[in-house]
């Protein structure tokens, strides 16, 4: 994916620009299509979370205990990249939108009283 030297650790907008390029350069669907299955993939990934959630709290009683909760945290962490890939397949500038959003996110106030959701 990327030409780092072995055990170096790129930036996270870099890593998130070459996992696009990645994927860019091998999407069998282009155009309109290929964009809104791009943004279904998230669909899909908080779908795990959800099946790993299940599967840690034993839920589904048919199967037990099927995941754990490091389970759980990867899922997140793959919603997470996700996301961020999809935000860079809408925009190259896509580090400042999420970061003007990031800030606005953090100065709405906060309290029970406020009624407002984190979204």
């Amino acid at each position: 994916m990327s030409d780092h030297p072995h055990g170096a650790r790129a930036d996270l907008w870099t890593t998130i620009d070459d996992l696009w390029k990645w994927l860019e350069a091998d999407q069998p669907v282009r155009g309109r299509e290929g964009l809104l299955l791009r943004m279904l993939k998230l669909s899909e990934e908080v779908g795990e979370v959800a099946e790993a959630v299940i599967g840690a709290t034993g839920q589904n009683p048919r199967k037990g205990v099927t995941h754990t909760w490091d389970d759980v945290r990867a899922e997140l962490c793959d919603v997470a990249i996700t996301a961020l890939v999809a935000l860079r397949t809408l925009t190259p500038e896509a580090r400042e939108v999420f970061g003007r959003h990031l800030a606005r996110v953090a100065d709405r106030p906060r309290g029970a009283s406020s009624g407002d959701s984190d979204s």
